[in-house]
């Protein structure tokens, strides 16, 4: 970002720079530092990642691994309040994750499968747990339930072998792009466009909220963004500082 004569912030600058981060190994799945997204073309960096499993017959099975990226300008955004926190403080914040959810930079979520599933499996069990989301918050609509409709239906005749990803773009603006890959890569485009801000949320939500479905990625972003919000030096307020020039044409 730069500023104006006035020492305010332009909006005609392209957005801050990643930060730099190392790729993460969950269970022989590779999440790479970076990714473009589906829905707009603009890069974001890995904020965390984990597996999501069940308990059966006393072993841990694991069902998928996901990876949740963000806009770099999330550290920004987020520091305002966050920055300073430990690890456990943010895992343990409902609110600090309901700010990730909500908050106005876009997020992609990569769902890499680690046993065979059918579209129709996945998608009933994420709109099940979207649709108990919101009854608790008391916001079940009927353009939420058609939202769901749209959801499982493009899920329908897609079938999830070992190592195929299910991919959600979720852009500020509240719309939910949905792709899909038989293997690392990342289409350049989604399949399809659901308009729907409270689905967009919800599918992060159900992920990483209080009773989300992977409390390891919950844990994974906490730990990174801890350190990454750290680490950030908010230059945008030093540089936006209208003594600044002043003080530089005396030094000069």
């Amino acid at each position: 970002m730069m500023c104006n004569g006035d020492g305010l912030m332009s909006s005609t600058v392209s957005s801050s720079p990643l930060p730099a981060v190392t790729n993460l190994h969950v269970d022989s799945v590779t999440f790479q530092p970076s990714v473009k997204s589906p829905a707009s073309s603009n890069p974001l960096f890995l904020g965390g990642a984990g597996v999501r499993g069940l308990e059966i017959q006393g072993n841990f099975v694991v069902f998928t691994v996901i990876g949740v990226y963000l806009e770099a300008n999330a550290i920004t955004s987020l520091s305002v309040k966050w920055k300073g926190k430990t690890t456990e403080e943010l895992t343990e914040s409902i609110p600090f994750f309901r700010e990730i959810v909500t908050g106005g930079f876009e997020k992609f979520i990569k769902v890499t499968m680690k046993l065979p599933l059918t579209g129709q499996q996945y998608s009933e069990k994420v709109t099940e747990n979207c649709v108990a989301i919101w009854k608790s918050l008391g916001i079940y609509t009927d353009s939420e339930a058609k939202a769901v409709e749209r959801f499982l239906e493009i899920f329908k005749d897609q079938t999830f072998p070992p190592g195929a990803s299910i991919l959600f773009a979720l852009s500020p603006n509240g719309s939910l792009t949905i792709a899909f890959s038989k293997d690392d890569d990342i289409p350049e485009t989604g399949k399809a466009v659901i308009e729907n801000k409270l689905l967009a949320e919800a599918v992060l939500e159900s992920i990483i909220g209080k009773k989300g479905v992977s409390p390891g990625t919950r844990l994974s972003m906490a730990e990174r963004l801890a350190q990454l919000m750290k680490e950030n030096k908010v230059v945008e307020e030093e540089a936006c500082d209208p003594s600044l020039g002043d003080k530089l044409a005396k030094e000069n």
